[in-house]
């Protein structure tokens, strides 16, 4: 027992977390031995909250976000101020922003958009063709038409088809994940990327610093590199306090010689294929595309892969060899979503969906955390008579993050929302469909951290077969579900909605 208690304490992941609790303690206990002696320090601070309080309501950003700050300096007036110039004045996180900004800017030569794609979009849907537009033009990824793709109701069946793609690689693998854990799924996975590389393609895989942090152990990605495996950490968990460490990259990504390309929301550990059973049964969604949109995402690789370095037209050298003959099923647009340059992409794809939805929308997602926007999205959608439904977990992984929903559950039903639970388990998939014209599958949940502080990816699909399928993934699960009615809210008991209510108001800065 002695012994093991010794490891737990020398354990990478406890001594991390108890060097930011010494920082954010001595931070605390600064600022009260200073505000207890000295009555200038304490009046300066009060007069520093004042100061940022109403430079924050005269900024730019969503007012779901400035609320709990404001709300914090009047409850925590001492060190809310302070907080918030850490994060607004975190050099590293400057350097950060600074660097991704340059790289696509520099990548954006490979990306060009077809104007003659953009013209038969026009010919189809100009309201898909507007959505393409700002697409292209402030996330920075084309719309396509020689694709085909497959949609994925269930994590088994996307590790089965990613295992056989990648058998037939020839050139490279580019692997991108935020959760990278031990068990079979990783150790078929890590089989596989060995015989290649035994074979001398070119791999590579990146991990996120934090969601892989306390899922691996030490060093352990080191040992890959010997055999042949590279392996680049993004953001790397560090034990200081810094704001930078807010944003991570919850994407995930697979891609195969840059002709074929896996995203959705499952990734490398055994809760993910059901092989292991956390929160009763994982119901998880996923696509790939083969054809020109693979290019997108071998870019959206090589961005984070090579941040920090200049281009020197390494990204040619990475070109598909091969094209797949295309059916002209639609169309497809891979996109990217960076928190670094005020554009929230994701939010907005998701509020055009709703907004020019006529028939239905279909949603499913783990998490919600809902800005005004899109609560009056819904709100108004539902009330236009469109069909709006939304599926989440009954078996939540997060019992924050389920109260936190919950709090949105009334609002939403008094405006004809209607709210489903998976009774088997635990929803992970992030797709939308609507209307049988449109729907995306990728990694971005509707919460406040995909929407705006997550690196995150998908792909949004134009009048392609593929969105049938993604909408009678819906209906199927809508069998094994339960309506939430009003009801259902009021009896709840009374500590989870008070537990949800404060929850809701300081999820933006969780």
């Amino acid at each position: 027992m002695l012994r093991k208690l010794i490891r737990v304490l020398l354990n990478r992941n406890t001594l991390f977390v108890l060097m930011v609790l010494i920082q954010a303690a001595f931070f605390v206990l600064t600022i009260l031995f200073l505000s207890t002696h000295y009555v200038w320090v304490y009046g300066g601070l009060l007069i520093l909250d004042v100061i940022l309080g109403v430079y924050i309501c005269n900024t730019a950003e969503n007012p779901s976000y400035k609320i709990p700050w404001l709300l914090a300096m009047l409850i925590f007036p001492l060190y809310t101020g302070l907080a918030y110039l850490l994060v607004k004045t975190d050099i590293g996180h400057r350097m950060f922003k600074k660097n991704y900004a340059r790289r696509v800017r520099e990548t954006k030569k490979y990306l060009p958009q077809n104007a003659q794609v953009l013209e038969q979009m026009r010919e189809q849907n100009s309201v898909h063709e507007h959505l393409a537009e700002y697409l292209m033009n402030y996330g920075g990824y084309p719309a396509y038409r020689n694709f085909s793709s497959e949609y994925f109701p269930i994590g088994e069946e996307m590790f089965e088809a990613m295992k056989r793609e990648i058998q037939s690689a020839k050139r490279y693998l580019f692997l991108e994940f935020f959760i990278i854990d031990k068990g079979r799924m990783w150790d078929e996975l890590l089989g596989l990327l060995k015989q290649k590389a035994a074979e001398g393609i070119d791999i590579r895989l990146m991990y996120d610093g934090f969601g892989t942090q306390f899922a691996m152990p030490m060093q352990y990605f080191d040992k890959l590199r010997e055999y042949g495996i590279q392996c680049r950490v993004f953001n790397g968990f560090k034990p200081f306090l810094s704001s930078s460490q807010n944003n991570r990259d919850h994407r995930k990504i697979v891609v195969i010689d840059g002709h074929t390309a896996f995203t959705g929301g499952i990734n490398i550990a055994d809760e993910y294929i059901n092989q292991k059973v956390r929160f009763g049964h994982w119901k998880d969604g996923g696509m790939m595309c083969r054809g020109d949109a693979a290019w997108s995402f071998t870019v959206m690789f090589l961005q984070l892969w090579h941040l920090e370095e200049t281009d020197n037209g390494e990204l040619e050298a990475y070109r598909p060899e091969i094209t797949f003959p295309s059916n002209y099923d639609g169309f497809i647009q891979p996109y990217s979503d960076s928190p670094t340059d005020g554009e929230y992409v994701g939010r907005n794809v998701y509020l055009d969906i709703i907004n020019n939805a006529q028939d239905y929308v279909y949603i499913m997602t783990p998490y919600l955390v809902l800005d005004h926007e899109l609560i009056t999205a819904l709100g108004l959608a539902a009330k236009k008579g469109v069909d709006v439904r939304l599926i989440m977990p009954h078996i939540p992984d997060k019992w924050y993050a389920y109260n936190t929903a919950w709090s949105y559950y009334p609002e939403l039903l008094k405006e004809h929302v209607r709210i489903f639970e998976y009774i088997p388990g635990f929803v992970h998939a992030k797709n939308f469909s609507s209307d049988d014209r449109v729907g995306v599958v990728g990694t971005i949940n509707m919460d406040y951290r995909s929407l705006y502080l997550n690196f995150e990816c998908a792909a949004i699909l134009y009048q392609s077969r593929t969105v049938l399928q993604i909408r009678n993934d819906f209906e199927k699960s809508l069998e094994k579900c339960v309506e939430i009615t009003l009801e259902d809210c009021q009896n709840r008991p009374f500590w989870k909605h008070i537990s949800g209510w404060i929850l809701r108001l300081f999820s933006p800065l969780m």
